[in-house]
């Protein structure tokens, strides 16, 4: 029986790293399904059909460094909105979710749409203001000229908009476990989901 992590939350929250984090320590699969629309738009702005790109996706299409452009974030959004994109999309994920040796899948629909019934569901958080800190932190570390308030409000309206879409808003399910990181370190955050995660493993086991 396979064991599926659902994590999800907004930008900046450290859903990724956590997610990671986990998968390495059970020996688990894991997907960063907002890669999987940007590796879509990639397609796209290189020529392809999106329906057509979203339902050949391989894993190995999914480079972090290289979909990581604001050129590819905008295509991802587009594409993201496309009900069959979504469809295909959808399926993969489900799939993935499967795989026999356990599957940790973050994002932001993850336990509410495409895996209701995941073992543990987890959704991940920060206040604005600490995300909005963490991400221009790393725009910096990447030489970029922006300022902390135009961050802030980038996050912000990203809430908005992840939260107040018509398709799979941005949301935890009821039975997730609300994680907050804004003052937690991201070794805490990581041993909260981890013994949250053998806590389940052992119910299951009975």
């Amino acid at each position: 029986m396979s064991f599926t992590v659902a994590i999800d939350g907004p930008a900046a929250a450290g859903k990724g790293t956590i997610s990671k984090a986990v998968a390495a320590h059970f020996g688990f699969a894991h997907l960063d399904t907002g890669l999987l629309y940007r590796a879509v738009g990639a397609g796209m702005l290189a020529g392809g059909d999106p329906v057509v790109v979203a339902q050949g996706l391989d894993p190995a299409d999914l480079d972090a460094d290289a979909l990581r452009s604001a050129e590819v974030a905008q295509a991802a959004s587009e594409v993201a909105v496309n009900p069959e994109v979504r469809d295909a999309l959808t399926a993969f994920q489900r799939g993935f979710a499967a795989r026999p040796e356990g599957a940790v899948l973050d994002g932001r629909d993850i336990g509410t749409v495409i895996c209701p019934g995941a073992q543990v569901k987890l959704f991940v958080t920060a206040s604005a203001a600490c995300r909005a800190e963490r991400r221009f932190k790393e725009l910096q570390a990447k030489g970029s000229e922006t300022t902390l308030d135009a961050v802030l409000a980038d996050v912000q309206a990203r809430d908005t908009r992840d939260a107040g879409r018509s398709t799979a808003p941005l949301a935890a399910a009821a039975d997730a476990v609300l994680i907050d990181t804004s003052d937690m370190s991201i070794a805490q955050a990581v041993a909260q989901a981890v013994a949250l995660i053998e806590n389940a493993q052992k119910t299951l086991r009975g």
